[in-house]
């Protein structure tokens, strides 16, 4: 198969380099001249565990290429992949001028039949608005093609997105051609041999699952952590209600960890995006409403914590952070709960010592110029000297640390637990003041 991806970013990369290991011949194309010269030396701009292997491997094999060059992408491809950003209007709405701005190049440029797939996520009838710029620009050249426009959104989780596409859950296609849908499943099937997991539906269908996916999700998270703030107030440990309720095969245990709130580039714009379509087509999504102003308040909740602590005398106090990205295995820091507890304790007067393993270098790019926010290149470095700690990224090397050295380094033995990491009475054993989410009143220190 001979694919062209219009968008070199995360989707865009991660699905290119899995169709290629696939043997398919795929083309990426981006307009940033400067992102696509670091690709062709072999420099991936975005952190992926594998990424950067798989592109090695597929580009020395020949079957991954990148350019800017769209009359050789358009050319190229049977399939014409829309891999461009959608970011947030001020509305909360999606911005669609990349994906419509794809679908005018593919139609100035088009001379056959050919496949568009809307794989940015997209509100309901965004495929329709993107056949509508195809056969206008057509139009516009005085030229009559037969093409497809299908929706097949992508669930990529951060982290772990080679595995997602690799071994799908399933593969949501949305399409009204028949023919088109054997085309997709051919595209597919060497991800899908093991068991069929390609669900084909309509295009709108389709495009409100990605929405309903991601906002389902965020709203188990939102729900979890109204758990916990009321667990808090009433003397109960919300992990033991965790393990109680997720045991419930109705339930499940998967995204039911309470914490410092959800970020990431897909279910804060997400949510927001499904609020604004429901808005449009005249309904009131109280609910999803509610899912993002509980994720507002959870962000702040280790900073409120830490006030209380301290009598609100946090002007001068030393905070170390352990953890920066929105989430573990990326250097992601897009509406991540550490910008938001930085942002408070620095206008609190406080200072920041940080520690990520991966994502320092898109914090020093974001607080550069915040002469109390610095970077330490250590957990250890980061504690040392600090009125308390907090953790806001559940990383694998934050999960069994010294606490005895913690206690030593630390100029107040004070811990502020966004993730639930440790065990309260264990830390109490080792003279540590601990804070969790939704785990009763702190145990006094033995």
């Amino acid at each position: 198969m001979r694919v062209t991806i219009f968008g070199s970013g995360y989707v865009g990369l991660v699905t290119g380099a899995c169709l290629a290991d696939a043997g398919n011949h795929v083309m990426c194309l981006d307009v940033d001249a400067g992102k696509i010269e670091r690709l062709k030396r072999g420099e991936v701009p975005i952190h992926e565990p594998g990424l950067d292997a798989l592109i090695k491997r597929n580009a020395e094999a020949g079957r991954i290429e990148f350019t800017t060059d769209a009359v050789r992408g358009v050319e190229h491809g049977l399939f014409q992949l829309i891999a461009v950003g959608t970011p947030p209007g001020e509305d909360g709405s999606a911005d669609l001028r990349y994906v419509l701005a794809v679908a005018r190049t593919i139609g100035q440029h088009l001379n056959r039949y050919s496949i568009v797939i809307t794989k940015s996520t997209v509100p309901v009838g965004t495929a329709d608005k993107v056949r509508a710029e195809l056969e206008r620009t057509l139009r516009e050249r005085g030229v009559k093609l037969e093409f497809d426009v299908v929706s097949n959104p992508e669930f990529l989780k951060e982290g772990a997105a080679i595995a997602d596409f690799m071994k799908p859950d399933r593969v949501v296609v949305g399409t009204d051609n028949p023919r088109t849908t054997e085309l997709m499943r051919a595209l597919y099937e060497p991800f899908t041999r093991n068991h069929d997991r390609l669900i084909v539906m309509d295009i709108r269908s389709s495009e409100l699952t990605k929405y309903a996916a991601n906002a389902m999700l965020a709203t188990k998270i939102s729900f979890m952590n109204e758990l916990a703030n009321i667990a808090e107030r009433v003397g109960a440990d919300i992990e033991k209600v965790r393990i109680g309720i997720g045991s419930d095969p109705r339930i499940g245990y998967s995204f039911i960890y309470p914490g410092t709130g959800y970020g990431g580039s897909c279910f804060p714009k997400d949510v927001q995006a499904l609020i604004r379509s429901a808005h449009e087509a005249g309904h009131e999504p109280n609910i999803l409403q509610a899912v993002e102003a509980v994720n507002a308040r959870q962000k702040a909740v280790l900073y409120h914590k830490m006030h209380r602590h301290f009598d609100g005398a946090l002007k001068g106090r030393v905070i170390a952070l352990w953890g920066l990205a929105f989430k573990p295995n990326t250097d992601d820091m897009r509406e991540a709960p550490a910008v938001t507890l930085i942002e408070l304790l620095l206008a609190a007067g406080a200072r920041v010592q940080a520690y990520d393993p991966i994502a320092g270098a898109e914090a020093q790019r974001l607080f550069h110029d915040r002469g109390s926010f610095t970077l330490a290149k250590s957990a250890y470095a980061a504690a040392e000297g600090a009125d308390a700690l907090a953790i806001v990224t559940e990383w694998q090397e934050f999960r069994s640390p010294d606490f005895e050295r913690l206690k030593e380094i630390l100029r107040a033995p004070v811990i502020f637990d966004g993730r639930n990491l440790y065990d309260p009475a264990m830390l109490a054993r080792f003279g540590l003041s601990y804070y969790a989410i939704g785990r009763g009143r702190p145990l006094p220190v033995s």
